[in-house]
């Protein structure tokens, strides 16, 4: 694997975390929505993650490395369902709707993420050194 692809994995860590911090950013902005159906009502989100490298890519010399962001999915959690009769968007039988979200989890992810990420950026930088400390031992002061 080429010094070079130390970049490209960072790279696609740093967009992956990425993905994560605005999903999760989604997430908190509609913890609090309210809804008069099920169908209508906003489900956590979270993203799927797979690393590139597997065994097949290196015996075709493909050296690929990184991750990929599968795709985003919906929780399956049940969602928050309360009795408030006398709520404007109430149904027939007084319920009212909430995300299956919860505020500590999403918060604690979002910690995460920007950590992950700002892990990835430290990557990146001590990689840029390393590569710019071989180029000046050529140099001759």
């Amino acid at each position: 694997m080429s010094a070079y692809k130390i970049f490209d994995i960072a790279g696609s860590g740093m967009t992956a975390q990425s993905v994560r911090m605005n999903t999760t950013a989604s997430n908190i902005a509609n913890a609090n929505s309210v809804s008069s159906s099920i169908d209508q009502t906003y489900r956590g989100r979270h993203p799927v993650f797979a690393a590139q490298l597997s065994e097949a890519q290196r015996l075709q010399g493909d050296d690929t490395a990184g991750v990929q962001v599968l795709g985003i999915v919906e929780s399956d959690a049940p969602l928050n369902v309360e009795y408030a009769p006398n709520h404007p968007l109430a149904d027939e039988n007084g319920y009212i709707y909430k995300p299956n979200i919860n505020i500590m989890e999403e918060m604690a992810n979002m910690i995460s993420a920007s950590r992950s990420y700002e892990t990835n950026v430290q990557t990146a930088d001590a990689a840029k050194q390393m590569v710019m400390r071989t180029l000046r031992l050529g140099q001759s002061n």
